[in-house]
């Protein structure tokens, strides 16, 4: 798994340096996941914390491509026996943004979204339990996005998105689980030119 998200974030990285009018940027924010079961058990959310690259890609002066690498901790807090848990799933995630910019800076977006599982850790109190650990839970997460973001003159962003999970991440068992994350956080774009651009035309 390890050497499948380096060759995904490797491949990543040169598309962005090669792809034309490709502008890159470093991102990091808090994440607020939950776990949805059909069971319907109740299940608490955990924060977390998410940072990775971005590359953005005019498709034209209102649309714009933006594929990502982001390491992303999700999970969800539950209580066994009258004992909260706390439930890491710590992903390798490659969304891909379909934007529509308006000229005051402000943008929608939404798109889809793959999730690599790079580690599960469950800890009550700060030590671990191993009662979860990688075997329980399915290597791939699918998910879809839909958010708002705000690109200033200096290069400087904010980004708020929500991911719906669509696939079952469940491995064992039944109960069908489904990650949901809200995502807020910062984005900086390096391209000086971009931020000239931003500033003339709304990009």
């Amino acid at each position: 798994m390890k050497k499948i998200s380096l060759s995904l974030c490797t491949l990543f990285i040169a598309a962005s340096i090669f792809a034309q009018q490709a502008a890159i940027g470093l991102k990091a924010g808090l994440n607020v996941s939950n776990l949805t079961n059909s069971s319907s058990y109740d299940m608490g959310s955990k924060l977390g914390f998410n940072g990775g690259l971005l590359a953005h890609i005019h498709v034209n002066k209102s649309l714009a491509i933006q594929p990502e690498a982001v390491y992303s901790s999700q999970g969800a807090k539950y209580t066994v026996n009258g004992t909260e848990h706390t439930l890491s799933l710590n992903y390798i995630n490659i969304p891909v943004q379909l934007q529509y910019m308006f000229d005051n800076g402000f943008r929608l977006q939404t798109g889809p979204q793959a999730g690599f599982l790079a580690g599960v850790k469950d800890k009550v109190g700060g030590e671990e339990t191993g009662y979860f650990t990688s075997q329980d839970f399915k290597t791939v997460d699918f998910s879809w996005s839909a958010g708002l973001g705000y690109l200033s003159t200096s290069g400087l962003g904010v980004d708020a998105r929500y991911n719906f999970g669509i696939s079952d991440i469940n491995n064992v068992g039944s109960n069908v689980l489904h990650n949901n994350v809200f995502q807020l956080g910062l984005f900086y774009m390096l391209k000086s030119n971009h931020k000239t651009e931003s500033a003339r035309k709304g990009y």
